[in-house]
């Protein structure tokens, strides 16, 4: 088949990319930034905005799946925000479905469910999207129900946090604080369960909806890991890793959330209100409805992810050193968060 992956030069997209090559398949990337990997030679590449309606159509011609994996993320602009992740949304299943696509994957987020009040979270919990990037997502996946009772095949795959290699973003701050022998703070008592994922069983589940009769794919399914402990016991295991003896340092949540809220307004924090108001509570879904229906079964626990993850950070830092922006391809600026680095 011949896949084009939007966001193809992202983590996601680069992981994909070189899954579906592995199984022989055709892959078109199609992305605002460059596609700068090895693989470059392998795939067909079109440098353009999903904003773009006219290079969206130059790039369908052929595709058979499109997986819809390009976002504005959360430190973007309120209007870049809405006009790529609503917008651009709606311009790719216009796009994919009059040049004949067979299906289009949209890669949504869990970010959809906002702040809940109760874990595990179902797929038929409600929508409270937090922010411009949760209310976008959120209306992502109306544009998508639209499309799919027009009769076309669109699955929704609500994936936890994910990552593996070439993850940098907000991880980023743990990896480079582990590994030059610092410890780790942690919002609240750690002892609250964060489920994550691993890219390469995020990357099964997308084959999954691809290759699966669409009278079982074309739905909206929750993936994340099926084994995941508490954050404390989940970050320890990065600094155990490391070496260097240290330990999360757990801290009360109340005083140093409203810090960050002042940070964030002062565009002095690389987090954002969606990340630092769950990480010290419970986030977890349910992934029973992908095992039952797509037959998923994720090989990674949480530990297994981030310590995957830090492996290839630690073999790769050294291309990325001195670089910062807002996208998971590079760490995020550590702002005033870098002179908290001396006292753990």
């Amino acid at each position: 088949m011949r896949f084009l992956i939007t966001g193809g030069s992202g983590f996601l997209g680069i992981n994909l990319t070189r899954y579906l090559l592995a199984k022989g398949q055709e892959v078109v990337c199609y992305d605002i930034a460059d596609f700068n990997y090895p693989e470059r030679d392998r795939i067909a590449f079109y440098k353009a905005d999903i904003r773009d309606r006219a290079a969206l159509d130059r790039a369908m011609s052929g595709v058979d799946i499109v997986v819809h994996a390009a976002a504005a993320l959360p430190l973007y602009s309120k209007e870049d925000i809405y006009t790529t992740d609503v917008i651009g949304t709606r311009n790719v299943l216009e796009s994919a479905f009059a040049h004949g696509a067979r299906r289009v994957i949209h890669i949504s987020s869990t970010a959809v469910y906002g702040i809940p009040d109760h874990h595990p979270i179902y797929e038929d919990d409600p929508l409270r999207g937090v922010g411009p990037y949760g209310e976008a997502k959120v209306e992502a996946e109306r544009i998508c129900l639209e499309f799919r009772q027009r009769g076309h095949c669109v699955p929704i795959l609500r994936p936890k946090s994910f990552v593996g290699p070439e993850r940098l973003g907000v991880f980023a701050l743990l990896y480079d604080w582990a590994s030059s022998g610092h410890g780790f703070p942690i919002l609240g008592s750690g002892k609250n369960r964060y489920q994550l994922l691993d890219v390469e069983d995020l990357c099964e589940a997308i084959w999954l909806c691809s290759t699966l009769p669409c009278e079982r794919a074309n739905d909206t399914f929750n993936i994340g890991a099926k084994e995941f402990g508490t954050v404390a016991e989940d970050f320890q295991a990065v600094l155990d890793y490391a070496g260097f003896g240290k330990k999360v340092r757990p801290l009360p949540a109340a005083p140093l959330i409203w810090a960050l809220r002042v940070l964030e307004f002062f565009r002095l924090s690389p987090l954002y209100k969606w990340v630092y108001e769950t990480v010290g509570k419970d986030s977890f879904v349910s992934i029973e409805k992908a095992e039952r229906v797509l037959g998923f079964k994720p090989k990674y626990s949480n530990k297994d992810a981030l310590i995957r993850n830090f492996q290839w950070y630690l073999a790769n830092k050294h291309t990325f050193q001195g670089q910062a922006g807002v996208s998971h391809r590079v760490p995020w600026k550590q702002g005033a968060l870098a002179l908290a680095k001396r006292f753990f």
